[in-house]
């Protein structure tokens, strides 16, 4: 099952599973990453492939002796692993075996080189993940020798041993990577499930097609569906399908993930519909440098002296009534917010009573960071935050002197707030042990591309 686990990550990077028409996302795996998992997988295979030897039945005697057989080891110096072209992936492995016969007389101990070469196809199973099944498979043994080199064995019966240990090699090898390939499938089928986004939303990512297969890489297309209290988020169908371009990222990267606008858009309105983009922005009162008083709006807008001659607490209270957008350029990736903010006021029987509201545009520049799994983001304002009054209970209000005051005491805090909520990233496409290792980022215009190497933790 170790080895079944490596030999899944050939996909495993490429998919968790949902019902979707369109992908939003596509991952590649690169020749890169099969040099990984050649490297990785030698000590698994070699223990998939100590298999059982029976008896073997030595004529040689007066009378029939039975003789045990077992593997004492096997040493896996080679194994490859190379795309096939609209097929799937093959498998190239040298081994050396050494068992050790136990005969009445002494102890004999044998090597044997075997190589072992099987194809495997890559589909789609009912259920949107990807199905490795065995196409062909074969076994090719070498000469027996003895460990010693001594040679001391009569040659028939070196003959008779050699005829018995390779026809159970034969038969039991292809089997024990068919079983293997099994347990790939059964890792694959743990894919399916939802990874949290947050407290009450997750993600759940499902094959589109079946896996596209060149000499290079292999591709799967998946979709991603956002959940928001079990129910998922929708957005209106793009009628052009997200293609990633051949040549984008990092030359010889292990992965290349491409992730579509409409996954963007998803994740922001799946923001703005759970009311986490929403914050309430206070003072504390006896803080001298406390701006969110009646005080020091006093100072730019008459009237609210007028109501409140002692300095009474004051709160913005900031909502995404629309959703947020994000613009994705080369190399240049923004959001744009466009909150609603109440500015309220405590008055003497602690009841809260609306100043005014302001209509607010906030553009920020937004950069990208993978940490292990999971895609996180970090933003900083552009230029200056725009504001419109929406309503007023306290008469004129002068935009620009306000606005000095709402850069103060406003854009910290939703900054703040807005990259606690990035910083708590998305989970990309993967499985259990697997990590997204030394990313890089590249924006591109509608899209985004992650290359990354990998690292399988035990």
């Amino acid at each position: 099952m170790a080895w079944a686990c490596r030999l899944g990550l050939l996909l495993a990077l490429l998919l968790p599973v949902v019902s979707a028409s369109t992908p939003g996302t596509v991952v590649r795996l690169n020749k890169a990453a099969l040099s990984y998992v050649s490297e990785i997988g030698k000590a698994p295979l070699q223990r998939a492939l100590q298999v059982t030897v029976p008896h073997f039945l030595d004529w040689s005697g007066e009378v029939l002796q039975p003789t045990r057989i077992r593997i004492l080891n096997v040493h896996v110096p080679r194994l490859h692993l190379k795309f096939i072209a609209g097929f799937g992936v093959r498998l190239l492995a040298a081994a050396n075996f050494t068992f050790k016969v136990f005969r009445a007389t002494e102890p004999l101990e044998l090597t044997l080189p075997v190589e072992l070469l099987a194809d495997t196809r890559v589909t789609q199973s009912s259920i949107r993940t990807p199905v490795v099944s065995i196409s062909t498979c074969s076994s090719f043994s070498g000469h027996a020798n003895e460990f010693d080199g001594s040679n001391s064995t009569s040659h028939a019966l070196l003959v008779l041993l050699q005829k018995h240990i390779k026809a159970v090699l034969s038969n039991k090898l292809c089997l024990s990577i068919s079983n293997l390939v099994q347990g790939v499938n059964v890792h694959l089928g743990t894919l399916i499930g939802l990874n949290p986004v947050g407290p009450e939303s997750q993600i759940r990512y499902s094959m589109v097609s079946v896996p596209t297969v060149t000499s290079d890489y292999i591709s799967l297309e998946v979709n991603a569906v956002l959940f928001l209290l079990g129910k998922p988020i929708i957005l209106p169908t793009d009628a052009t399908p997200f293609v990633l371009p051949r040549h984008v990222g990092t030359e010889g990267s292990m992965a290349t993930v491409g992730l579509s606008q409409h996954l963007f858009d998803s994740a922001l309105l799946l923001l703005q519909k759970s009311g986490a983009l929403n914050l309430d922005i206070t003072g504390q009162l006896r803080s001298d440098d406390n701006l969110l008083n009646t005080s020091a709006l006093g100072w730019l807008i008459p009237e609210v002296a007028r109501q409140f001659p002692e300095p009474m607490p004051v709160v913005l209270k900031v909502r995404l009534g629309t959703t947020p957008v994000a613009v994705l350029h080369t190399n240049n990736a923004t959001l744009r917010l466009q909150p609603f903010v109440e500015v309220l006021a405590a008055a003497s029987n602690s009841a809260f009573q609306s100043l005014f509201s302001l209509d607010v545009v906030v553009n920020l520049s937004l950069q990208l960071s993978v940490s292990k799994v999971k895609l996180q983001g970090t933003t900083s304002v552009l230029g200056d935050v725009q504001l419109t009054v929406a309503s007023s209970n306290v008469g004129f209000i002068d935009t620009d002197q306000v606005r000095a005051l709402m850069g103060t005491v406003f854009e910290k805090p939703l900054l703040d707030h807005l990259n606690a909520l990035l910083a708590m990233g998305i989970a990309l496409p993967g499985v259990v042990n697997l990590q997204y290792v030394a990313p890089e980022i590249f924006v591109y215009e509608g899209y985004v591309v992650i290359s990354s190497e990998l690292f399988y933790q035990n």
